[in-house]
């Protein structure tokens, strides 16, 4: 998904002439704590709550110096370049520019989290997996390849980078499909992976239930 499937039409776009009370009714109404200020097509950048709360509410933006000028992102970004920028600079808003730079509308980064999670696969049902890998040695095509065997689909993966302790390994975090993966897990250890958490989110019924517990207290040894 790109930044202009993510645009949302709704929010207001601010013009110099708006005043701060202006402003602070359509951030109430909208709950966003963000809005771009655009001079015709040309945006100039954000305007922030906190900077406006204890301004004269007749004061216009023209008064008024907005954040974050040189931040935007273009419509052919995908969505987790968009995120990194949005956690980068602590954005509500983003501003999205087209090919010729000249603003195309605004992404809601509530919006935009739902939509990661979305595509994350979180809400589905089944089972969470972390392995801790080598990264010189990972391979997520042969760890596909053994949850597969397991008649077990991966709905999605992220893979974390240890930056802190040079003796810790890299995390790589799977979903699935399946909430009871005690012979997935049994595989890949079997193939020597190294797995560091396995979490289930619903109940799982007897005897199902007891392989799992046992396979939790294992894990957790």
């Amino acid at each position: 998904m790109f930044a202009k499937d993510l645009i949302n039409p709704m929010l207001p776009v601010l013009k110099s002439t708006d005043t701060v009370g202006e402003v602070m009714d359509w951030m109430d109404e909208y709950r966003i704590g963000q809005l771009p200020l655009v001079n015709g097509e040309e945006y100039q950048g954000l305007i922030n709550l906190d900077t406006i709360i204890d301004a004269d509410e007749a004061l216009p933006l023209l008064a008024l110096q907005p954040a974050h000028g040189d931040i935007a992102v273009t419509e052919n970004q995908h969505l987790l370049e968009i995120l990194s920028v949005s956690q980068k600079y602590d954005l509500q808003a983003i501003p999205v520019l087209n090919d010729e730079q000249k603003f195309a509308g605004t992404i809601n980064n509530h919006e935009l989290l739902n939509q990661f999670t979305k595509n994350l696969g979180i809400q589905e049902l089944g089972a969470v997996l972390e392995i801790a890998v080598e990264n010189r040695s990972y391979s997520l095509s042969e760890i596909s390849r053994l949850i597969e065997s397991n008649d077990t689909k991966i709905i999605s993966s992220y893979y974390t980078s240890n930056t802190t302790n040079e003796e810790s390994k890299d995390i790589l975090t799977l979903k699935l499909n399946r909430q009871d993966i005690t012979h997935v897990v049994a595989t890949l250890e079997r193939y020597e992976y190294d797995i560091v958490g396995a979490y289930n989110f619903e109940a799982l019924e007897t005897p199902d239930r007891e392989r799992y517990d046992l396979l939790m207290k294992y894990l957790d040894m």
